[in-house]
């Protein structure tokens, strides 16, 4: 296999905000033999064909064998016709000449063409796709094989720009993080937990100040020539390419979307909405280290409302709610929830139960509910806690505080119970089937653990000093 020759492309995918930044050398070798595939040579049936399917035109040749097909093609590079099966009428065939050889594949029509997992609007573009793919993977294989082995994502705009930005974040979060460690263990109960967990709580703390994200690629068209932006090589094809961050904006090949590190950047400029965001996505678009509306209503809630009759148990107006959501969504952080456009603090709580009850992946993660509600079972009081802070450990970085910073928040509900009613049991009644859902769509699991659900957050609120 020769060597990848180099060239420098201004028109490539990487987008910066910096002026000075340039370009990496993106590898051209694929785009060269994407140049250099066959075209495609469409073979026009001679005679007209009955009951030819309205959806193709004179390439089809009906009823014809393989061989029939072969004759038709022989020594025309890239030509094609369509024929309908000898052994199963009804069924058709896309016979195309390539690498002095007929190939057949099986074609089908759903409102658009395919063979595959690619759809097109016309034969004549699943062919030209189809040559592309075909000629780079006969040519290219051993180099498509390896493309993936010294990537140049680290070195590139994406990765090396957003360096100094998360580090400036991870440094503020930690000392914060630290902070509240020490705070928690002067404060800190010693009958209330083991020695053991005392010292994981202390030591662990600073691993949720990585608000590592994964990347949310979705296969993507491009327009015009695109290069991957981990491994500098040209994503040939003519449609469905590669794939793209929906998030971040980050392309890349789909084989190499597997080896992208989970750092992803959401830019603000594509999250839509505030809420059925994922909460990672929105903290970190936000730069923040927990979703604002969070922040925001909390900071209302306690401002005019810890002794307000059955705070978070009386439902607000659903409309009123809605409108809260709407201003979320529509001004962000700029929302405006006072008292003079809602006195009703309940629609301020009912705007943020939503909120939780709104996310795709609820704070408690659906990978973490089972572990939850199995120590919820534990009898042992010492032990359960125990269980309860391991679980703890393993939630997402931006959950783990979101929920950290809620719990400190329905504590101090709790201490004015005298005048709110709403001590931590009723409190685990209300959120604990709006923080934590089971994976599998359930009524019949919802019902039989609503009753660990409640204990679950219950014992949050009631051990915030020593959990987190």
């Amino acid at each position: 296999m020769a060597a990848s020759s180099n060239s420098s492309l201004s028109g490539s995918s990487v987008s910066s905000d910096a002026e000075e930044y340039q370009p990496p050398i993106w590898k051209s070798y694929l785009y060269q033999l994407q140049q250099e595939a066959p075209r495609p040579k469409r073979i026009i049936c001679p005679r007209e064909v009955d009951n030819r399917p309205k959806y193709y035109g004179r390439e089809f040749h009906g009823i014809i064998s393989r061989e029939q097909a072969d004759e038709i093609l022989a020594g025309v590079e890239g030509a094609y016709i369509l024929r309908e099966s000898q052994r199963q009428p009804g069924c058709y065939t896309l016979a195309l000449r390539f690498g002095n050889q007929t190939l057949n594949y099986r074609l089908f029509y759903d409102g658009k063409h395919f063979v595959g997992e690619k759809r097109f609007e016309s034969i004549h573009d699943l062919v030209t796709d189809g040559l592309i793919t075909l000629y780079i993977e006969t040519k290219a294989s051993e180099y498509i094989a390896k493309m993936t082995k010294n990537p140049i994502y680290e070195h590139i705009g994406y990765a090396t720009l957003l360096r100094e930005k998360v580090s400036r974040r991870l440094s503020r979060t930690k000392t914060e993080s630290r902070k509240a460690s020490v705070t928690s263990e002067e404060n800190t109960p010693v009958e209330k937990i083991t020695s053991l967990v005392r010292r994981a709580a202390l030591t662990q703390n600073d691993n949720h100040c990585n608000y590592e994200k994964a990347h949310n690629f979705k296969v993507y068209t491009f327009r015009g020539p695109h290069w991957c932006e981990y491994c500098a090589n040209f994503m040939w094809g003519l449609i469905a390419q590669g794939v793209r961050c929906s998030d971040c904006g980050l392309n890349v090949h789909k084989q190499c979307s597997k080896y992208v590190p989970n750092d992803c950047q959401p830019d603000l400029k594509r999250i839509k909405r505030v809420y059925c965001c994922d909460l990672t996505t929105l903290v970190k678009a936000h730069n923040t280290q927990r979703p604002m509306v969070v922040d925001i209503c909390i900071r209302e809630i306690e401002a005019r409302g810890l002794k307000s009759e059955g705070l978070y148990r009386v439902s607000g107006f659903t409309e009123h709610i809605e409108d809260v959501k709407m201003a979320f969504d529509r001004d962000g952080d700029k929302a405006d929830i006072s008292a003079s456009l809602y006195p009703d603090i309940n629609i301020i709580a009912g705007a943020l139960k939503l909120y939780f009850r709104d996310l795709p992946i609820p704070v408690i993660t659906y990978e973490t509910y089972s572990k939850f509600i199995e120590a919820a079972k534990i009898s042992n009081p010492d032990e359960r806690l125990e269980a309860v802070h391991e679980v703890l450990m393993l939630l997402p970085a931006a959950h783990y505080e979101t929920l950290r910073y809620l719990m400190i928040h329905l504590k101090k509900v709790t201490l004015n119970e005298k005048e709110n009613f709403m001590n931590s049991e009723n409190l685990g009644i209300v959120f604990g089937p709006t923080l934590m859902r089971p994976p599998e769509d359930s009524t019949l699991a919802t019902l039989n653990d609503m009753r660990y659900q409640k204990q679950i957050v219950q014992i949050l609120i009631e051990n915030e000093d020593v959990l987190f």
